[in-house]
């Protein structure tokens, strides 16, 4: 515990010194549980929805490129959808590819944002498989527009 506490210590000023969202995603990555560093950086063609966790004794994580559609109804929700590479570096190596879909709520009053998304893998080193039970819930605190 004390480990994960000097590493988020160490990790999260990189990621809030150039990420616009910074917070926590619970569920982990990839089916691996547990909870995991989450930071989203615009880049004016989509966004990067980058991981960082802790589980097992192992490190994941994830980097997606995702799309942001259209408001639902003109309101402060938003969906999106993306694929990026996924890492799990344990007492084995996983090395995949990762779809994501989600919905997320960006509060008006107050620089918080909400979200829930769903992201299937297709693992293909060490262990050639489907995995379909990795679901999230994002918390982040929202430093841009």
């Amino acid at each position: 515990m004390l480990r994960l506490l000097i590493i988020v210590a160490f990790v999260t000023p990189v990621f809030s010194a150039s990420a616009q969202e910074i917070g926590i995603r619970l569920g982990g990555n990839n089916g691996f549980g547990g909870a995991a560093i989450d930071g989203v950086f615009n880049t004016g063609l989509g966004r990067i929805h980058g991981n960082l966790g802790f589980y097992d004794g192992g490190v994941g994580a994830d980097a997606l490129w995702d799309f942001i559609v259209e408001p639902i109804s003109g309101e402060a929700f938003n969906w999106y959808v993306g694929a990026g590479a996924s890492t799990y570096i344990g007492n084995d190596f996983f090395l995949g590819a990762s779809g994501e879909i989600g919905l997320e709520y960006r509060f008006n009053s107050v620089p918080i944002v909400l979200g829930l998304d769903w992201r299937p893998t297709f693992w293909i080193i060490t262990d050639t498989r489907f995995g379909v039970d990795s679901f999230g819930l994002n918390v982040r605190w929202n430093f841009g527009s």
